[in-house]
């Protein structure tokens, strides 16, 4: 059996790992998008480094397009295998791949408008909103901690890793001859204390297994004290300054998080008197799915529900649908807090809100995750004093405001923790995977000192043999 480190190999997007078995079984683990790597994206995008056709089995972490937003590129290009993955990330792909679909059409409508000015050809999206809908009719969707036969050699386990809605560790066992090897992909690793789901639950033993390092390198604050930054960042933006909070974030549990947090603040009489707009077609789509999976929720949101059925709605909030109503807010001159997508600030409506408030010094921009090195995001949270969007420069006056502890991914205490349900003598060979190179070589030595050995750090397409 052979693994191949694809994509999200020393760097954070687009992963694909492809396990390849003795009997001639391709097993692809994940299958996301490269995002934020400026004119090399598309590139990327579209040399996958394997043929769609010769996929059995698409086995998928969670929904998050950088693991699993190029599904529709392959099965437009020929993969016709079972894509197996939970019920939430099954409801969640069906808005996530139509909303990343509309964004290709969109950005390849736009560019070809340029390409005909300069007598160029037309180019075509990586894959259309019908190809999105296609995809899904490949899905198979399972429940956690039971047991699923892919074939008659390999089956597959899910345990939840509290990273968002659906989102899973893969645990496989493969029988080759007389030999069982056991796997785990742990996927994305959330928080130990989520503010809605469950955390991440312990996973059987493996023998080889394949885990994140997004924050290898860094601890976050404790979540009670990013509630009352959060707060601190509200009041000195929107009651001090009487501007406009920004809040990039990602559609899917960062977007749903922020609004609880902000709810519990509503609740306890502390948020100020000011309007909050989410605005994000696919973060109202998202959070409607959330509302649907109580199943998935920590006892403290359990709670809350019983005194609150709406832990997504309260007095001041407003949903923003229609593009014609995320164009008032521009005009809108009174403190108000804007959520909008996406997090790293590389498309979606977050681009027009920073173009038109970046550069007044009363507004703030809070930044609630991670943004990998290349983004816009990057960009503002590193603190460059001008950024170009759309392509025109823009000089960044707007404080701009880092809470890490609304971050999906666990810090590396949290991930060791998680990890350390393990025998570390039984597992052969760790590898880590979605990480920067200079983060993961310090979170190998930190993994390391707490007696876990054999760590591997992949370089893009190398291979190994298990």
């Amino acid at each position: 059996m052979k693994i191949k480190f694809i994509g999200a190999a020393r760097e954070v997007t687009g992963s694909k790992h492809l396990i390849a078995t003795d009997d001639g079984v391709n097993i692809l683990l994940d299958c996301g998008m490269f995002q934020g790597k400026g004119l090399e994206t598309d590139s990327m995008n579209k040399n996958l480094g394997f043929e769609p056709k010769d996929i059995d089995y698409l086995v998928l972490s969670h929904a998050h397009i950088d693991h699993a937003g190029l599904i529709p590129y392959i099965v437009k290009n020929g993969f016709e295998g079972m894509i197996v993955c939970t019920h939430g990330t099954r409801d969640l792909c069906a808005i996530m791949l139509a909303d990343s679909a509309r964004i290709q059409e969109h950005d390849t409508h736009t560019h070809n408008k340029k390409r005909a000015k300069e007598g160029l050809p037309p180019i075509e999206p990586i894959y259309t909103i019908k190809d999105a809908e296609r995809s899904l009719g490949f899905f198979v969707s399972i429940s956690y901690n039971n047991k699923f036969k892919i074939n008659k050699n390999v089956s597959l386990v899910f345990t939840e890793t509290g990273h968002i809605l659906g989102g899973a560790a893969v645990n496989l066992t493969i029988k080759e001859g007389d030999e069982t090897k056991r796997i785990c992909y742990t996927g994305d690793i959330g928080r130990q204390r989520n503010l809605i789901l469950r955390g991440p639950q312990p996973f059987p033993q493996a023998d080889y297994l394949i885990t994140e390092s997004t924050y290898g390198d860094r601890l976050h604050d404790h979540q009670d004290d990013a509630q009352k930054k959060l707060l601190q960042v509200v009041v000195d933006t929107c009651v001090k300054k009487k501007g406009k909070l920004i809040i990039p974030s990602f559609s899917v549990g960062r977007t749903q998080e922020v609004v609880y947090s902000l709810h519990l603040l509503v609740n306890k009489g502390w948020l100020p008197k000011v309007k909050v707009f989410v605005d994000s077609p696919l973060s109202i789509n998202a959070t409607n799915i959330m509302r649907t999976h109580p199943e998935s929720f920590n006892d403290d949101m359990l709670e809350q529900m019983e005194k609150d059925t709406d832990p997504f709605g309260f007095n001041n909030l407003i949903y923003v649908r229609t593009e014609d109503d995320s164009k008032k807010l521009n005009n809108y001159d009174e403190p108000c807090i804007i959520i909008s997508a996406s997090g790293m600030c590389e498309a979606g409506r977050i681009k027009h809100h920073l173009a038109n408030s970046v550069s007044n010094k009363n507004n703030t921009v809070l930044f609630v995750g991670y943004c990998a090195p290349s983004t816009l995001g990057a960009k503002l949270k590193r603190g460059d004093p001008d950024v170009s969007i759309f392509g025109i420069r823009y000089a960044v006056k707007a404080d701009i405001a880092v809470l890490e502890s609304y971050s999906a991914h666990g810090d590396y205490n949290e991930t060791i923790l998680y990890l350390s349900c393990q025998d570390k003598k039984q597992l052969k060979k760790i590898f880590l995977v979605h990480g920067e190179y200079e983060t993961q070589e310090k979170y190998k030595a930190t993994m390391e000192q707490n007696l876990f050995t054999n760590i591997e750090i992949p370089e893009p397409m190398q291979e190994f043999s298990l």
